[in-house]
This record gives C-alpha cells, sequence and structure tokens, in this order.
C-alpha cells in the first residue's frame, strides 16, 4: 500500500498539472515502476515493461480487483479466455470494419495524426476561452456570480461555447457517416495547423484499423489471418453459453476477466495511459430486460466506492456512458 501512494501522488499531481508530465515519467523509471520497453536498442514508442515496484503494484491491484468483483459476488463468475479468436469474432463484432482511426498526414512535417484529436484539441481552445472569460467575471462579481446564467448570457461566452458544439456535432455526425471529406473541410475551415510546424499541407483523411494483424499456420501459403484481441470482452460474450450450462448461472449474473489486449494505436501518447499493450479488467453483467438501469445504478456506485477505496478522489473520477 505504501508504493501505491507514492506513486499515487506523482499521478494525482500530474493530473493536476500537466506540466510536471515528464516528471512523473522520470520518477517512474528511476524509483522502478515502469521502464521504456528494450530501451537498449532504442525501445518502442507507447510499450513500456512494468518494474519491480511496477509489477507489484499492478498485481496487487488486480487481485484486490479479482477479490472484490468476483470473490465477493456470488453470481460472478471469472474466465481467462484467449488472445487469439477465430477471425470471425472480429467480424461479427464490427471491429473489422468500424474500429478504426481517421488519420491525416501533413505533407511537410511528415507526421501522421489523429484528424478528430486535431479537431477535439481545436474545440477544446474554443471550450478553455469561455472558462476564462467566466472566471474573469467570478472574479469581478464575487459570491454574487451565477455561473449558469453567465454561460447563457454573455455573448463572448455563448459564441466560444456555440461554437465548441457546432464544431463536435459537425465531426461526430460526419465520422459516424463515414464522411471523411468534410472532416478534412472541417480541418481546413478551421485553418488547422500542423502542432509542431504550423504547416496546414494536409493529406486527405483515411480510416486505419486499430488491430494488430497475425497469422496461424505453418506456411505463408496456407495461414491463416488472424487478430490479437483489442479488448477483452468478446472473450466473455462468446462463452456466455458455456458459462451459463456449466455453472447453472441465473441471470442476473456476471462475466469476469483480465488480461492483455492490444491496439494499434498510431499517435500514442499520455505514457501509460494509452499504449498498444495493456491489461484490462472486465465484467460483462446480464440482466432481465427492464432492469438494466437498477443494476447500472447499482454498478455505478459499487465501483465508484471500490475506486475511492484506493484513495482516489472524486474530482478525478469520470463517468463515462459508451453508445453504440
Amino acid at each position: 500500500m505504501l508504493i501505491y501512494r507514492h506513486f499515487l501522488y506523482f499521478c494525482t499531481t500530474m493530473a493536476k498539472q500537466e506540466d510536471l508530465f515528464k516528471n512523473v515519467i522520470s520518477h517512474a523509471k528511476e524509483y522502478g515502476f515502469i521502464f521504456p520497453s528494450s530501451e537498449i536498442y532504442d525501445g518502442l514508442s507507447a510499450v513500456y515493461d512494468y518494474a519491480q515496484n511496477g509489477v507489484e503494484l499492478k498485481k496487487n491491484i488486480r487481485e484486490y480487483w479479482w477479490k472484490s468483483m468476483v470473490q465477493m459476488h456470488e453470481n460472478i463468475v471469472g474466465l481467462d479466455a484467449a488472445i487469439l479468436m477465430h477471425p470471425t469474432t472480429w467480424k461479427a463484432s464490427g471491429h473489422v470494419d468500424a474500429f478504426n482511426d481517421p488519420l491525416i498526414d501533413n505533407k511537410d512535417s511528415k507526421k501522421r495524426y489523429r484528424a478528430d484529436v486535431l479537431i477535439e484539441d481545436y474545440a477544446e481552445k474554443l471550450n478553455l476561452k469561455a472558462k476564462k472569460e467566466i472566471e474573469k467575471a467570478r472574479e469581478r462579481f464575487g459570491a454574487s456570480f451565477d455561473e449558469e446564467q453567465y454561460k447563457t448570457t454573455n455573448p463572448r461566452v455563448m459564441e466560444y461555447l456555440a461554437k465548441e458544439r457546432e464544431i463536435l456535432e459537425r465531426m461526430g455526425k460526419s465520422l459516424g457517416n463515414g464522411d471523411l471529406d468534410d472532416v478534412k473541410a472541417l480541418i481546413d475551415e478551421l485553418e488547422i495547423a500542423d502542432p509542431e510546424t504550423g504547416s496546414r499541407n494536409w493529406t486527405d483523411v483515411k480510416q486505419f484499423n486499430l488491430m494488430f494483424g497475425t497469422k496461424l499456420g505453418a506456411s505463408a501459403e496456407n495461414a491463416m489471418d488472424l487478430y490479437l484481441r483489442p479488448e477483452t470482452a468478446q472473450g466473455i460474450f462468446v462463452n456466455f453459453l458455456n458459462v451459463q450450462k456449466s455453472g447453472r448461472m441465473k441471470i442476473p449474473f456476471g462475466i469476469a476477466q483480465t488480461g492483455k489486449a492490444f491496439r494499434n494505436e498510431i499517435v500514442a501518447r499520455q505514457f501509460i495511459f494509452r499504449m498498444r499493450e495493456f491489461e484490462q479488467m472486465e465484467m460483462q453483467f446480464f440482466v432481465k430486460p427492464g432492469e438494466e438501469m437498477t443494476w447500472y445504478d447499482y454498478w455505478k456506485n459499487t465501483r465508484l466506492n471500490w475506486h475511492l477505496s484506493l484513495g482516489l478522489g472524486k474530482k478525478i473520477i469520470v463517468f463515462m456512458i459508451m453508445k453504440n
């Protein structure tokens, strides 16, 4: 627990102050938490090894998660599915056709970026401008300041927020429709430049599948094309009936597993928060139709309390609802 708190302090500081990010990485290496993988041979981008303290920290968190998620619930069982699965699995789940990042290259700098991240960063700058105006007003009006009223009445703030919303909605619609030409047009209209060089000489936007490909077979001619799993959930789904029958499980029940997942991140960043090889811990809970919101509220509160039990503050926890 001492090791965890030691490292948590620096992670929390990093979340609050972006300028300490490099210090966190340096500290993690110096004190034996994280090493760049194969560093003596120049390493690989976004691939890391957990060092002597890091592996103990990760193991302790994983075991604590497993005990609280599986062993303390009678209606939840564990699973350890294989990393390699039949390729039809990923076709059926939509990963082959839809698990893509929209990428764009700058012709001058030769740098590659995620087009959606470039646009989101631009939109975030508008949001920050609005926040800056709000903070100025807060200092000016003091205790009588009504932030919500100011957001809906101040022309400059309204303009910033409306522009941010318009940009994100247009991008979301274009990506949803597969209209990459409009994504490129949006980048051109906003005059978004290469963050490093300032160049606006962009290529067209193209989709890039994030799954790592591999082959199964003794010879190249007869080998089957496979993928390293990009998530652990599919192993749970394809084994649902096997688990339900062999365990005599009755709904509601859950299946949990931990294990490696792989994503061919083109623009990998943020240290171990966006890696190409990483470990997931997840549980899929199956309920009767009509009971989903009851169980959603239950698990939302249960998991929040679990994270808080690790010493994480509420301010750095954000709930995200994933929509298919």
